[in-house]
């Protein structure tokens, strides 16, 4: 399982339209980015501080096929990265992420 964080209206467009590019980094940078679950807390952390009406995506990476790789970036670890558009048949569940004292409340056991 891997991890995308939307915004609201990022997470509305995709359930409206069945599919996306990803957000604004994701379409300049020329590939949606994902997390692992032990990378999700750092994610939201550096790129979403503060953010209000988060949601934590969970998509199984065996539904991306090839067009998901593994890369090199923060501090020399591996990401995953979909060279293709996220359709929402493939995402296995989605839930809100609270902010808890200003932090992300992120479920329990998975960051």
């Amino acid at each position: 399982m891997i991890y995308k964080l939307f915004r609201t209206p990022e997470w509305e467009a995709l359930r409206g339209d069945g599919s996306t590019r990803g957000a604004p980094i994701d379409l300049e940078d020329g590939y949606i980015h994902f997390s692992t679950a032990a990378q999700v807390a750092e994610t939201a952390a550096k790129h979403f501080a503060g953010v209000e009406g988060l949601w934590l995506v969970g998509v199984e990476d065996a539904a991306l096929g090839d067009a998901l790789r593994w890369e090199v970036s923060r501090g020399g670890a591996e990401f995953p990265h979909l060279y293709a558009p996220l359709r929402l048949d493939q995402v296995a569940w989605a839930q809100p992420l609270p902010l808890v004292d200003g932090a992300h409340d992120f479920p329990a056991g998975l960051a």
